[in-house]
């Protein structure tokens, strides 16, 4: 069915609020842009001048969408080449959705993103729903055919799994800039201590290369072996320039709100560091170098004003 002009134009007004509702569900980007446009879709289909609340039916089918998404990816995930992350966003793209509360700054961390992968489908829309966007008891059963018991509940179960990972310490860019710096200098002065002094003893480091790039397959866990991994990671080497195809620079930015290291060579991201930083100190490095998973953020570094490198020719 042929939409109007003003039907397009009702679906494009909601389109950034589906895409960052989608991208909270599914980890993934491009997984995200998919499920919006399989939306636009079935609004194309459907018999629009029906339908009394546009984006309520709108955001019904993509959540929808994304669910069975998610439970097709819990298989893929179990055939998945070393260890998943989800895809990291830098700062300024559309796709991190509202960030007006703590709530909604939290639920798209890098930090939160890694724990909802632990939550049932229900879990995960429920909590994105309400803890980011701001949905009632009511909407949310309407969208997911629940009863508001049933969403109160699912909630109350999504948000214990949550918290029972570390708190999070909110950072603004300026703190986070000073957070690469310091984390920087310690990496490279070829040295552990100054690396062990900012890590939390029970840090972990953890990388993604989906079997393309090389990646070790279990988390380095402790302050030492983190430091010892991260001193590795940032001494040159022949193999290293190799493998990346030149002599990276190095930037500070901030994805999904964390401070984070981004290593670029010619002007192609090759490398997100995410740094998830508490009270006590930096508490996980996790590092994504899945080259399917860095295409949103080399086009969004590509148009982007990022200043001059930290670290020049790191490896």
């Amino acid at each position: 069915m042929a939409l109007s002009v003003s039907d397009v134009e009702r679906f494009m007004a909601v389109r950034p609020r589906l895409e960052a509702i989608a991208y909270r569900l599914l980890g993934s980007a491009g997984e995200a842009e998919d499920a919006v446009q399989e939306t636009f879709l079935r609004w194309q289909g459907a018999d629009v001048d029906r339908i009394k609340v546009p984006e309520a039916w709108l955001t019904k089918v993509l959540t929808n969408l994304c669910l069975n998404q998610l439970t097709s990816a819990r298989a893929r995930r179990e055939t998945y080449v070393g260890q998943w992350l989800p895809e990291p966003l830098i700062a300024g793209d559309p796709m991190l959705g509202p960030a007006d509360t703590a709530e909604q700054r939290e639920s798209v961390s890098y930090a939160v993103l890694v724990l909802l992968e632990r939550l049932t489908p229900a879990e995960r829309a429920v909590y994105v729903l309400r803890e980011a966007f701001g949905y009632t008891h009511w909407e949310i059963a309407e969208i997911l055919d629940l009863t508001e018991a049933a969403s109160q509940q699912i909630l109350h179960r999504a948000k214990k799994h949550v918290a029972q990972g570390r708190a999070r310490t909110e950072i603004d860019e300026a703190a986070a800039r000073r957070i690469v710096d310091e984390f920087l200098a310690a990496a490279t002065s070829g040295r552990t201590e100054p690396l062990v002094r900012l890590l939390t003893q029970d840090a972990v480091a953890v990388g993604d290369g989906g079997g393309k790039v090389p990646a070790r397959a279990k988390a380095f866990e402790g302050a030492l072996a983190v430091a010892t991994f991260v001193r590795g990671l940032f001494t040159p080497g022949k193999a290293k320039r190799a493998l990346v195809g030149g002599s990276p620079e190095v930037y500070a930015t901030t994805a999904n709100g964390d401070p984070a290291v981004v290593a670029v060579v010619d002007g192609r991201v090759v490398g997100v560091m995410c740094l998830e930083v508490t009270a006590e100190g930096i508490a996980a490095v996790r590092s994504q170098v899945n080259p399917d998973k860095l295409e949103r953020v080399i086009e969004r570094w590509a148009a982007a004003d990022h200043g001059e490198p930290l670290v020049r020719a790191a490896f």
